[in-house]
């Protein structure tokens, strides 16, 4: 797997490097051991997929409080997404930065998110699958958000939006 670092502290692009043959190909999307020798997370105990319908479907900016705050590793399964993290981290030298990248079924790219960051994404085509793997248990008193079009952020969106929950919608502005 290739590793590349982003713009923000401690999140980090990680691709896979097919073997290719006639058969198609065949690729580790995670290793315990390269994972490690970055000193990224290793333990996932919760893995998770999510559906989308439309084109343009939104989804964030989620991230759980301490002491349940975790680690995601997230890949577009079927379809392309734009994902969107924020770092979140009051002591972070990228504190209340964003940044967006394209997750693809065809660029299999995952996107490595630490704690303390919000994640959320678009989606670029219509019927998107997204798995992630999780390092904490879903806490749902932990559960919050910032809203997607919070000028604190002023996150670039490539699509207008066509779907959003209304608990999405209804995040606060950023206050810190």
């Amino acid at each position: 797997m290739i590793f590349t670092k982003t713009d923000l502290a401690g999140a980090w692009l990680v691709e896979p490097e097919p073997a290719r043959d006639t058969r198609g190909w065949f690729a580790r999307t995670f290793c315990e051991r390269e994972f490690g020798a970055h000193g990224l997370e290793t333990r996932f105990p919760q893995h998770s997929t999510s559906q989308n319908v439309q084109r343009g479907t939104l989804r964030g900016m989620h991230f759980q409080r301490a002491p349940h705050a975790e680690v995601k590793l997230v890949r577009c399964l079927k379809g392309a997404i734009w994902d969107v993290i924020i770092d979140l981290n009051p002591d972070s030298p990228t504190y209340r930065r964003w940044q967006g990248f394209e997750l693809s079924a065809e660029n299999m790219r995952q996107l490595y998110i630490p704690k303390g960051f919000a994640h959320g994404f678009q989606t670029l085509k219509d019927d998107c699958q997204i798995g992630y793997l999780i390092s904490e248990f879903y806490a749902p008193d932990a559960a919050a958000g910032v809203r997607w079009d919070d000028s604190a952020f002023a996150i670039e969106w490539p699509l207008p939006v066509s779907e959003i929950s209304d608990k999405d919608r209804a995040w606060p502005d950023f206050a810190g």
